[in-house]
């Protein structure tokens, strides 16, 4: 599921996310163009976004005074679902904790939802360990189980609280549920791309100004939000010894604590909006 961080429709989705659910959760398409404007993404562009995402339901059009759009109430518990996971700092889950299991039988007749249900436990965090059978650490189970219900799926699932009792050795085994290569990848290439703004920002006198803070924050944000869905956060005992999920979390922490209230304080400028 691609969410490049330079992509119009993520950039507009993390805006809405990050500053304008705290503004009043409405801005004039003039004021985001201007904004997304100073993430090089220009107007067309925007328009373009701006219909794609109202076809998903993610905004709707609503004027006042000036045209403009908010987000979709249906929309709002997602986005609140996405604080937990991304600001939370989401550590290693504890073995002892054990697991929660997604077991699901689709008819053929509707298989759309079956593809439906493999693609949103994957992003929620799932590993697939046989078909039709899904584990994450059981500290998911509660996502798991508002996103099934929310899109109409848990008809077709049966959610369980697992305890792993035996027989292989579990580490070798977990690493075959899940792409560890991939998300190691995208640890990398987070921190290679952030990494030296913190360390620059670390020994700066000063805080950014606000603009600059959020032409950093924005693309910073949009490219961080997909891997605490991507990383399930498994027990440290089960992970590789050079996982470097830690090192790319430790920068995210830096930039946001550096960068999120000037940000949030330049799109009020822009807007006129205050929280």
């Amino acid at each position: 599921m691609s969410d490049s961080p330079r992509r119009p429709s993520s950039l507009i989705n993390t805006v809405f996310g990050a500053f304008l659910r705290r503004l009043g959760g409405w801005i004039s398409i003039a004021d985001l163009i201007t904004l997304m404007a100073e993430l090089d993404v220009d107007g067309p562009a925007v328009r373009s976004a701006i219909s794609r995402l109202k076809k998903r339901g993610v905004l709707e059009p609503e004027r006042r005074g000036a045209p403009g759009y908010r987000l979709s109430p249906a929309v709002l518990p997602v986005f609140d679902e996405g604080d937990r996971r991304i600001f939370a700092g989401l550590e290693p889950a504890d073995l002892a904790d054990g697991w929660a299991m997604a077991v699901f039988s689709v008819p053929e007749s509707e298989r759309s939802h079956r593809y439906q249900l493999r693609t949103r436990l994957t992003w929620l965090g799932f590993g697939n360990i046989a078909p039709g059978v899904w584990l994450a650490p059981g500290r998911l189970l509660d996502d798991a189980r508002s996103m099934l219900v929310r899109l109409g799926l848990s008809d077709y699932v049966h959610l369980f609280h697992a305890e792993y009792a035996a027989f292989s050795d579990l580490p070798g085994t977990v690493s075959s549920w899940w792409d560890f290569p991939a998300i190691q990848t995208q640890y990398a290439a987070f921190t290679d791309a952030h990494a030296p703004l913190a360390a620059l920002l670390a020994t700066a006198g000063a805080p950014p100004e606000p603009a600059e803070a959020f032409c950093h924050y924005a693309p910073l944000l949009t490219q961080w939000r997909r891997l605490p869905y991507l990383d399930p956060g498994l027990p440290t005992e089960l992970l590789p010894p050079d996982w470097n999920a830690v090192a790319a979390r430790q920068v995210f922490q830096s930039l946001h604590g550096v960068l999120q209230a000037p940000s949030l304080r330049h799109v009020g400028e822009i807007t006129g909006l205050r929280a």
